[in-house]
């Protein structure tokens, strides 16, 4: 079971047309002033003005001089923050789960490195409007995340704005998804359910290390026929790339960080359902976890009901980082949600917000662009009233590559059509 919050309650919350209206200004240049600037750099500023020019932050500080040129953002009494990452998404390949044709973010066959997210992301989904209308402005989507093919591809880190993929794209290949196989007992046999879960370890392996062959080859001035499958992995057995790696058990948890040392390879848990049972392996060897939604409830019928509302606070006091996410495209509006529900159950405010803003931007290599309110930083940001992690708050403007965006979406559209009968 899950918990859903109606599309109207978070249309009634939103005030899009001042944002409307920003939004249609062609300058580049912008300067939100008198607002408390939340930087993730140090305490937050008080009555500051952040600069923003030709998609960067310029600067930012309390006594700033405003060009003249700029567009004005009046901010008092309103909050900035860096604008939210989420760390986990199909936002772009999933339109309507239940209509096969909107869906791509799978394939028939097993391994499939060389497909790329970035090649079947839809920038006009439905779903991206309403995401940033709640404060997301950028976020990971994935082919085969949450489950499907073995090795699904690679994931691209984009902006939630843009008319064409080319413009909304940050990272067109952040990282290789990989689903750890499970160890699926069912009515057989242990030993036989244990045999073929170490033959399909093996295989990845061996798909590692032929790709290991290949780029020793190359290195050697041997010229190889070309592969696809393997060129795409050259990044990850080069340490370039991390392998995002989909395993919720802990014993898939234990097994991956195994595989991923004997193979020198860079490793980010996603999922990570029972990581608080590996928390200590996990900070010992320096793998971050991409955390599950935590609005749901335990998988196991033996875990307390609050174990997902734990789990993230537990992960950050053994010195874990973590990062949140929805996993999903629909749900992607809910990730400070997910983030806030944390909080009452151990985990500190500010770390739930770094948990959507600079750390998933530092475990996908991203943090000198993104995650802080900083010169030469993409402006990418959200003026709020209120908390940005409780859902009464409102998000009044939204900028994304350091232009303001319309906050009207579908949810918004139905309201005022519905209002009006």
């Amino acid at each position: 079971m899950k918990y859903f919050v109606p599309a109207l309650i978070l249309a009634l919350q939103l005030s899009t047309q001042p944002a409307k209206k920003l939004a249609a200004n062609m300058n580049d240049t912008y300067a939100i002033r008198a607002a408390r600037v939340y930087t993730l750099v140090g305490p937050p500023l008080e009555k500051a003005v952040v600069l923003i020019r030709a998609g960067k932050i310029e600067a930012v500080g309390a006594d700033l001089a405003i060009p003249e040129d700029a567009t004005v953002v009046e901010a008092a009494g309103l909050d900035v923050y860096p604008g939210f990452f989420d760390a986990a998404t199909q936002l772009g390949l999933i339109e309507i789960e239940s209509i096969a044709a909107t869906v791509d973010t799978n394939e028939i066959l097993p391994f499939n490195p060389q497909l790329q997210a970035a090649s079947a992301i839809n920038p006009q989904s439905e779903h991206i409007p309403v995401a940033r209308a709640n404060g997301i402005t950028h976020a990971l989507s994935g082919p085969s995340i949450g489950g499907g093919a073995t090795i699904g591809g690679q994931a691209a880190v984009i902006h939630l704005a843009g008319r064409t993929i080319d413009e909304a794209l940050i990272d067109r290949s952040a990282a290789m998804v990989l689903n750890w196989p499970g160890l699926d007992v069912g009515n057989r046999p242990f030993a036989e359910a244990k045999q073929e879960y170490e033959k399909k370890i093996e295989q990845i392996a061996e798909l590692i290390e032929a790709a290991r062959h290949y780029q020793q080859a190359i290195e050697k001035g041997t010229q190889p026929l070309r592969d696809l499958k393997l060129e795409a992995l050259l990044p990850v057995v080069r340490g370039k790339q991390p392998l995002f790696v989909m395993a919720n058990s802990s014993r898939a948890i234990r097994d991956a960080v195994e595989f991923c040392e004997k193979h020198r390879l860079k490793l980010i848990i996603g999922g990570g359902e029972q990581a608080w049972k590996v928390k200590d392996l996990l900070r010992d060897k320096q793998v971050p976890v991409v955390l599950r939604p935590t609005q749901s409830l335990p998988s196991h019928e033996d875990e307390p009901y609050d174990r997902s509302y734990t789990t993230p606070g537990e992960l950050y006091a053994a010195g874990v980082k973590i990062a949140f996410s929805t996993f999903g495209s629909w749900i992607v509006r809910r990730l400070p949600q997910e983030a806030g529900q944390a909080v009452p159950f151990g985990l500190p405010r500010e770390e739930a917000i770094k948990a959507i803003t600079i750390n998933p931007a530092e475990i996908f290599g991203l943090s000198d662009k993104l995650g802080t309110i900083e010169k030469g930083k993409v402006a990418n940001l959200i003026v709020v009233e209120g908390d940005p992690l409780e859902i009464r708050s409102q998000v009044k403007y939204v900028f994304i590559d350091g232009k303001p965006v319309s906050l009207e979406n579908r949810h918004t559209r139905f309201y005022e059509q519905f209002r009006k009968r």
